[in-house]
This record gives structure tokens, sequence and C-alpha cells, in this order.
């Protein structure tokens, strides 16, 4: 990642991420953490997990950051993303209509339902918007976080936990950015998939880990090296 934003010409400040898999529970109470009541994954059904608890905070963190330091604006990356001739990438989850352009700008639209936080880049209004919500006590995945509070989220019993929902949110369209790994593929691994859930260490959610585990093996043989962690860290300029 460093040599690329090099050869991109951007000094990258690298910001350390949260292990959310080394907090245990006297820790998240302590920081007075609790799930968002009702939460369950989309895909799997399974409730928060410690990974997806350290992928929050480390955003977060970063957040506090921009508000502290009076950042107008920076760019946040995670480690994990490719690079097309620009940035600035989602994942769409809902793609039965077009989405609204941004009139009088070219290649930019009001974004719907996404995933992802491979690249973002936040204001400092934006920031304290997303901070005013005190959101610590009631936590979900900082990508289901995002469109919640741009208001795009299908799932209304979320919604009513945060107010006001007003950020203001714009996303590039083609996307210019792109994870290394998807979902399954050979070298893919998400500390936020394969690890416990939030409230009790002894239950692992390794739905993935079999899968991610041949792929990594036969990347070993094919004389490729293991990715870096992925959805843990984040660089900001």
């Amino acid at each position: 990642m460093l040599t690329s934003l090099s050869g991109l010409g951007i000094n990258a400040t690298l910001t350390e991420a949260v292990d959310g898999k080394a907090l245990n529970s006297s820790q998240l109470q302590a920081m007075g953490i609790d799930m968002l009541p009702g939460y369950k994954d989309p895909y799997s059904e399974r409730v928060l997990t410690r990974g997806e608890i350290g992928c929050f905070l480390s955003h977060h963190n970063i957040w506090k950051q921009v508000q502290q330091q009076d950042l107008q604006q920076v760019l946040v990356l995670e480690d994990d993303v490719r690079f097309e001739p620009s940035y600035v990438g989602r994942k769409r989850l809902q793609v039965k209509e077009p989405e609204r352009r941004v009139e009088g700008v070219g290649d930019l639209v009001h974004p719907d339902y996404s995933y992802w936080t491979l690249g973002y880049v936040p204001s400092l209004s934006g920031a304290r918007k997303l901070l005013q919500t005190r959101l610590l006590n009631k936590m979900l995945p900082v990508d289901e976080f995002l469109p919640i509070m741009f208001n795009k989220h299908p799932k209304d019993e979320y919604l009513q936990y945060y107010e006001p929902r007003d950020l203001r949110a714009f996303s590039v369209e083609p996307l210019l950015l792109f994870p290394t790994h998807y979902t399954g593929e050979p070298g893919y691994f998400s500390d936020t998939e394969t690890s416990s859930i939030w409230d009790d260490e002894a239950v692992r959610t390794d739905w993935d880990r079999d899968r991610t585990k041949r792929g990594r093996e036969q990347d070993t043989q094919d004389g490729a090296f293991p990715p870096a962690e992925t959805e843990m860290n984040s660089e900001g300029d």
C-alpha cells in the first residue's frame, strides 16, 4: 500500500488499527460498547463480531482525528485496496434502479444502500455528524452504519436509533477503487468474518475459514505471499 501511494504521489499517514479479537468482555464493557438491539448480519444471520467492532473502532478513531485536528477533508483507504486510474469505491447492494445523478457534476451519484469502507473522503462536518450519534452503545458494522446516516438503509427498525440522519453522501460512478480479493477467492481473508461474536469469546464465526485456508495454502504453493489482514487497518492523507 505504501509503495502504491508513493507511486501516486500521495503522502499517507498510517493509522494504527484496533484489533477487535484482542478485546475481552471486560474491555468492551469498560468502553461502553453494546450491540444495536436486534442486529443480525443480512447474509449469515449472525450477530456482531469482535472483528467488526475492531473495524468500526478503527474508523471511529479516524473520525475523531478529523474532528480534533480540524481537518477539512481526508482520504481514508483500507490496506487491501486495488487502485484504478483514480480512487473511491463501495459495494452497491440495491441495483434495481439507477442511482440519481448529482446535477451539474459528471460521474457523481447520490448512493443508495452500499457496503464497504475501502476508500472514502470524510469532510470535517461529515465526521462531526458521524460522531454526534453516540454510537458505541448501539454498534453495528461500520458499512451498515454509514448508509443509515445518509438515510438509505432498508431496515427501518435500525433507523430509529440514529437521529439526525442527515449525512450528505456522494459516490463516483463508475467505481474507481476495488478490493484486492473478493469473498471466497484464493487469498481472501477477513478478520471481521472469522472472529468470535461480540459478547462471547467462546462462540466463533468461522463460516469461511476452511475455504479461505485452502485458498491461502494454494497461494503459498504457487509462490505467493499471504495478503495483509483485510478490513482492519486504514490509511489517510
